[in-house]
């Protein structure tokens, strides 16, 4: 998937994620502002499969992971990484998959209302002539 890894240059060029000076509401604006729409750019014409979806999902914990940073365990005080479940709780927007597959689907809903006479539509419902 080349958006992936779009997306990863992407991110490695912008430097300022591990940043310390930043608030991690900063980062989460510049994240989505310059990294995600470099994924997601043709998304409504992707046909995810189940590899396709895992790659997605660690690309966007990787990314969250280092905007949060590493945290502290309570029971013996060393350093950790956040694990997945605490990444879906700190970053509360939906996850990637979800925005692909509902754009996929606002997309097919507006390419249903074009008509039949487009190309896009008899693609669509299995008729191309």
């Amino acid at each position: 998937m080349s958006r992936v890894e779009s997306g990863n240059t992407c991110y490695r060029s912008v430097q300022i994620l591990s940043s310390s000076l930043l608030s991690k509401n900063l980062k989460i604006k510049i994240y989505r502002t310059i990294i995600f729409p470099v994924v997601f750019y043709g998304c409504e014409t992707w046909s995810l499969t189940l590899r396709e979806q895992r790659r997605l999902k660690v690309f966007e914990n990787r990314a969250l992971r280092r905007i949060f940073g590493s945290k502290t365990d309570e029971v013996t005080g060393k350093w950790r990484k956040i694990h997945n479940e605490e990444l879906n709780d700190l970053y509360c927007s939906p996850n990637f998959v979800w925005v692909t597959k509902s754009r996929r689907m606002r997309w097919a809903g507006y390419v249903a209302r074009l008509g039949e006479r487009r190309g896009v539509y008899r693609g669509l419902v299995g008729k191309p002539e």
